[in-house]
């Protein structure tokens, strides 16, 4: 996805939130110019030392920094990616500054890709996981269902920690408020994702273009985006 909607390399790409690399890596070595931001400083660290590992392509470089304050100088980069912060960032406001930010560093007309978990992923999860049997768990899923804010009060091992979880118009509507152009609304797994032997279907090669011909062929279907785990909202400057 990001290969069909990201300019071609050697285009400048600010990675915010990008963790240890697992996006921002792989761009490097496909000859783009990559700067990585994350508040975490082990995060940062570790990004550091992957692009060490791969001194033919390293990244442009990487920072503890945060989404809501970004350091790069307006209009300097041709992309950014916000493939976490969105639903890690529970406030409105905040969203809104961080999706405010990446139009003001992303060149006129540059992309913004912002990645952001369905409000029924918890309802869907608990299902095939067998979840909602927990009363926690099912309150939980209500409150997701209510207002969008993902709790785990208890630190459960296995469930997903504080977040806000994004209706497929909301996400829509915060970017277009921001001062962004929408160019669509994917969902990355479609509903796929819930499928009990995905691996399986990964693995197998015949399956797995299979599985990837089906995705891509709902993946835009508006009464289906709310079905999938995660969305990704394609936007310009």
């Amino acid at each position: 996805m990001l290969s069909r909607h990201l300019p071609p390399a050697p285009a400048t790409v600010l990675d915010v939130g990008g963790g240890a690399g697992a996006y921002a890596l792989p761009l490097a070595r496909e000859g783009y110019s990559v700067h990585l931001i994350d508040p975490v400083p082990l995060y940062v660290e570790q990004a550091i030392a992957g692009s060490a590992a791969q001194p033919e392509t390293p990244l442009a470089g990487a920072e503890v920094g945060d989404a809501c304050s970004l350091s790069p100088a307006s209009e300097a980069v041709d992309a950014v990616l916000l493939l976490g912060p969105l639903y890690h960032l529970i406030s409105r406001e905040d969203r809104l500054r961080a999706l405010r930010e990446a139009r003001r560093v992303v060149r006129p007309g540059g992309v913004v890709l912002a990645a952001a978990i369905s409000r029924f992923a918890s309802t869907i999860d608990g299902l095939f996981n067998g979840f909602l049997a927990d009363e926690d768990f099912e309150a939980i899923v209500a409150r997701d269902l209510r207002d969008g804010q993902h709790r785990n009060p208890g630190g459960r091992p296995g469930w997903f920690t504080t977040a806000y979880f994004h209706r497929p118009s909301e996400l829509r509507e915060e970017a277009e408020e921001a001062g962004l152009v929408v160019e669509g609304l994917f969902g990355i797994e479609g509903p796929a994702w819930a499928l009990r032997d995905l691996d399986a279907w990964i693995e197998d090669p015949t399956r797995r273009a299979k599985l990837v011909d089906a995705v891509r062929r709902v993946e835009a279907e508006p009464e289906l985006l709310g079905a999938s785990a995660h969305l990704l909202l394609v936007s310009r400057a």
